[in-house]
């Protein structure tokens, strides 16, 4: 299934702000966990706050990490419920080259 950019854009940012608030909190942890493209996984990072989802970096450039500071009106614990559907809606997104979709889990 096809689904707008507008849900998939929404979608794409409660799944980083998900996997930032369980400890996939880092660039570099989000690219092997999503196979979201760097500039892409940045670009939403800086846009959480168009939700209200409060989002910080902590600790030094090199060795930091995100942080959610608080959710707004988004309900973390629906992320987590629906987490399986919002990751099909953004199936067709990530690099097939490191993702198998039939095992659920990326190639590096």
């Amino acid at each position: 299934m096809v689904h707008s950019k507008t849900k998939t854009s929404y979608y794409r940012r409660l799944y980083i702000a998900y996997l930032i608030d369980t400890g996939v909190n880092t660039v570099p942890k989000i690219i092997v966990e999503t196979g979201m493209p760097k500039r892409t996984i940045q670009d939403t990072i800086k846009s959480l706050s168009e939700m209200d989802i409060s989002c910080q970096f902590a600790g030094a450039a090199k060795n930091g990490h995100y942080e959610i500071l608080g959710w707004g009106a988004i309900s973390k614990n629906w992320v987590g419920c629906h987490l399986t559907q919002i990751k099909e809606s953004l199936r067709g997104l990530v690099n097939p080259d490191i993702y198998d979709h039939s095992a659920e889990k990326f190639k590096i």
